[in-house]
């Protein structure tokens, strides 16, 4: 079963989603960021390439040819996943293959709106006996 972790707090959402998915791939393991919406997942892909100056996160679109051998995957949709490892979710609601993976990263920002959708997702997530962990983020 997915395991879930919740990360609350976070001043700048992309950023901090920019933080985990240099995490993630810096110990090996496989990371596809979901956003529905291709302007929000454009944003993150420019983010990526400078969120810091002396760190290189590889990545690619989940449509690109190296997809398979890319520690970070951009994906929009469903469309064709190379792996089933982490799963970071920047969209509003539930990611409706989350299912399929080992674990499920969701970041929650400081807006009211924001934590009204995570609240949501949480709801859902724990009405259907998924495990979860809340971190409340310390960011520097």
């Amino acid at each position: 079963m997915t395991r879930i972790d919740f990360y609350h707090y976070a001043e700048d959402k992309l950023r901090y989603a920019c933080r985990l998915a240099a995490t993630v791939a810096e110990r090996d393991n496989r990371l596809v960021v979901f956003a529905p919406d291709e302007g929000l997942l454009a944003s993150f892909d420019r983010l990526l390439w400078t969120y810091q100056s002396t760190r290189f996160v590889p990545h690619c679109r989940a449509t690109d040819a190296i997809a398979a051998e890319t520690p970070v995957v951009l994906a929009s949709g469903d469309e064709s996943l190379p792996h089933h490892d982490v799963l970071l979710n920047l969209g509003t609601e539930w990611p409706p293959f989350f299912a399929s993976f080992e674990r499920l990263l969701e970041i929650v920002g400081n807006d009211e709106e924001d934590k009204a959708h995570a609240r949501n997702r949480f709801v859902f997530y724990r009405k259907r006996g998924y495990e979860i962990n809340v971190n409340a983020i310390k960011e520097a």
